[in-house]
C-alpha cells in the first residue's frame, strides 16, 4: 500500500473504532441507567432500538450519498453528530431526552459503513483487501472491547452522566481530527469524478463491472433496484441480522444475564464478556489472512458460526463456573471476529464497480435490523427474569444464521446485474 492508503485505512480505522466504542458504551450501565430514570429494560431497549432504527432508515441514503459526494465529509459529519449526542446523555438524564438522543447518535452512525468500505475498496490492494477489512473491522472490535472498561471505570471516578459526556467528546475529537487530515481521504472520493465523466446528458453509454454495456442511465438505475432486491443481496441483509442477533445479545445484554442468572457482579460479569470482545479482534486479524487466500469463505463462516452456537450453548445449558465460562466466551468471540472478513469479501464479490457504498449501506441495513429486534427480544427475556435464555437466543440465532449464508451462493450480482 501507499503511504497515504495506509494513512487513509489507519483514519477510517480510527473511526471505526468509536463506532462500535458507542454501540456498547450504554450496556454495563443499563442497571445503573434504569434505577436513575425510573425506568424497565424493555424501556431501555426501546430507546436502543431508535439508535438502530435510524441508522437503518439512513445507511442506504448514506450509501448513495457516499458514492455521488465522497465519502470524507460524510464521515466527518457523522462522528461529529454522534459523538454530540452521546456527551448530551449524560448532561440530559431524562428517558424522554435519552430516546431523543439516541435517534440522533443513530443517525451520525448510518455513515461509517458505507463510508469506510467505499474508502478501502479504493486505496487497499485487491491481494491484500481481506487484511485491510480486518484491520478496519478489527479496530470496531477493539472499540467493543474497551468501551465497557472505559465507561465503569470513568463512571466509577466521576459518575455515569460525566463518563457519558467523556466519551462523547473523544468522538468529536476524532472528527476534528479527521477533518485536518481530510486530505488523507480524498481517494475514497474517486466515485465522484467518476459520476462527473459520465453526467453529460450526449453520454449514453456506461460501462458495467464487467465491463458489458449498459444501454442509458435510466437502465442502470432501473438495474440498480434489481441489483439491491436480487436473492443474494437479499439474504445477506439476513445473513447480517443474523450476526447482529449474535453480537448484541451476547455484548449488549451478556453483562446483565451473567449478573442476574449466577449472581456474578457487574465488574465480574463485564469481565467475562470482555473475553470475548478481546478475543474477537484476534479472530479479525487471523480470518483477514484466511479471507485473502483462496478458501471458501462460506464454508468458513459456517464452521465459525455453529462453533459459536455449541460454545453459547454450552454455557447456557450448564452455567459453567467463572474459569470456563471466561474460555468458552474467549473462544466463541475468536469465532465471531474470524467471521468478519470473510464476510466483507463476500459481499464483495457481489458489488458492482463503483457502487460500494450504496451495496455496503444497503446490506449493513441488516445491522440495524438485528438492532432493532435484538433490544426488545433480549430486553423482554430479562424483564420476564428469564436472563438464561438470552444464550439460548444467541446460540439459535446462530444456527439460524447459516440458512442465509448458503442463501447468498449464487451467480454474484457482480456478473449478473450489469450495473455500472
Amino acid at each position: 500500500m501507499q503511504r497515504t492508503a495506509r494513512w487513509a485505512i489507519g483514519l477510517i480505522c480510527v473511526a471505526h473504532f468509536f463506532s462500535h466504542f458507542y454501540m456498547l458504551l450504554l450496556p454495563p450501565l443499563l442497571p445503573v441507567i434504569a434505577d436513575a430514570m425510573q425506568t424497565s429494560y424493555t424501556q431501555l431497549g426501546f430507546g436502543i432500538t431508535m439508535f438502530s432504527l435510524m441508522t437503518g432508515l439512513a445507511q442506504a441514503p448514506m450509501g448513495i450519498l457516499v458514492d455521488r459526494l465522497g465519502a470524507g465529509w460524510v464521515l466527518i459529519a457523522g462522528l461529529t453528530l454522534e459523538g454530540l449526542a452521546f456527551s448530551l446523555l449524560g448532561v440530559w438524564p431524562v428517558y424522554g431526552a435519552f430516546v431523543l438522543f439516541m435517534a440522533v447518535a443513530g443517525l451520525g452512525n448510518a455513515v461509517y459503513h458505507p463510508a469506510d468500505y467505499a474508502i478501502l475498496n479504493e486505496v487497499a490492494r485487491p491481494e491484500r483487501m481481506g487484511r485491510a477489512f480486518s484491520y478496519h473491522t478489527a479496530s470496531g472490535h477493539l472499540g467493543e472491547a474497551l468501551a465497557p472498561l472505559t465507561v465503569l471505570l470513568l463512571a466509577s471516578v466521576f459518575g455515569w452522566q460525566q463518563a457519558l459526556f467523556i466519551c462523547g467528546l473523544l468522538g468529536v475529537g476524532v472528527a476534528a481530527a479527521l477533518y485536518l487530515r481530510r486530505d488523507w481521504l480524498s481517494s475514497g472520493n474517486a466515485g465522484v469524478a467518476t459520476m462527473r465523466e459520465s453526467a453529460p446528458a450526449e453520454r449514453e453509454v456506461t460501462e458495467s463491472a464487467t465491463g458489458t454495456p449498459v444501454a442509458n442511465p435510466a437502465d442502470a438505475v432501473m438495474t440498480r433496484r434489481q441489483l439491491l432486491l436480487s436473492r443474494p443481496i437479499l439474504m445477506s441483509v439476513a445473513f447480517f441480522i443474523g450476526l447482529t442477533l449474535i453480537g448484541r445479545g451476547v455484548t449488549g445484554f451478556g453483562v446483565t444475564a451473567l449478573h442476574e442468572q449466577q449472581g456474578f457482579s457487574l465488574t465480574l460479569a463485564g469481565t467475562l464478556i470482555s473475553a470475548w470482545l478481546f478475543a474477537s479482534p484476534l479472530g479479525v486479524l487471523v480470518g483477514g489472512r484466511i479471507a485473502d487466500g483462496q478458501g471458501d469463505l462460506q464454508k468458513t463462516i459456517v464452521a465459525c458460526l455453529l462453533g459459536i452456537g455449541a460454545g453459547i450453548a454450552l454455557l447456557a445449558w450448564t452455567t459453567p463456573g467463572i474459569l470456563l465460562s471466561g474460555i468458552l466466551f474467549a473462544l466463541c468471540g475468536f469465532a465471531s471476529g474470524a467471521i468478519a472478513p470473510s464476510r466483507d469479501m463476500l459481499i464483495r464479490s457481489l458489488t458492482p464497480a463503483g457502487q460500494a457504498g450504496t451495496v455496503f449501506g444497503f446490506v449493513s441495513t441488516g445491522f440495524n435490523l438485528g438492532g432493532i429486534i435484538a433490544p426488545l427480544l433480549f430486553g423482554f427475556l430479562l424483564d420476564q427474569g428469564a436472563a438464561n435464555g438470552v444464550f439460548w437466543l444467541v446460540a439459535l440465532a446462530s444456527v439460524l444464521t447459516v440458512f442465509t449464508v448458503i442463501g447468498v451462493s449464487g451467480k454474484p450480482a457482480r456478473q449478473t446485474s450489469g450495473a455500472a
